[in-house]
């Protein structure tokens, strides 16, 4: 059994994207077949073992939210060994305030021109470096208006992305 961590984007507190309880996503995660399931935090954070490939667990856990709760949510699927990495790597300097710095994770390669272009860009006082794993974001709570969200990402470089504070991934990391 292989562990991989499950990022659910657009997981919504109330609405059509609403996930009713984390304990219910476990029960019907494990009624698909995945072994000792585990949530963090109601925003879509799941850490599972299986033997499906890393596309597989993407279809069946986006299928099976889709039928027993109706929340179409994209399904981004990590290693811990892509995680470890991620957080390792982190870019920012130590002064920064680490509750400002976010990891996005995308299961698509993304296109090196575009995100070139983007890296070139004065976003102010945000910051936005590329690592191997995924992309890391600054954002500093005086920012008069930021610019650096996912759904601007997602548009730029086309793909779907969702991010997450580092003290999530190293919290993910533990479980």
């Amino acid at each position: 059994m292989n562990k991989r961590i499950v990022l659910l984007r657009g997981v919504m507190p109330t609405g059509q994207n609403h996930i009713p309880k984390m304990s219910y996503l476990v029960e019907i995660l494990e009624e698909a077949g995945f072994k000792e399931v585990k949530t963090h935090i109601q925003s879509g954070n799941v850490v599972l073992k299986t033997e499906h490939s890393d596309e597989d667990v993407k279809r069946i856990v986006h299928d099976v939210i889709v039928a027993r709760i109706g929340a179409d949510l994209a399904v981004i699927v990590k290693t811990p060994q892509q995680l470890e990495r991620a957080a390792a790597e982190q870019p920012f300097a130590e002064l920064l305030d680490r509750s400002r710095i976010h990891l996005v994770f995308t299961n698509d390669f993304l296109p090196q021109d575009s995100l070139d272009r983007l890296l070139r860009e004065d976003f102010g006082a945000e910051q936005l470096v590329q690592g191997h794993e995924c992309l890391y974001l600054y954002l500093p709570r005086d920012a008069k208006k930021k610019r650096l969200y996912t759904n601007f990402l997602e548009k730029r470089l086309g793909s779907i992305m969702t991010a997450r504070k580092l003290s999530v991934v190293e919290r993910l990391m533990e479980m």
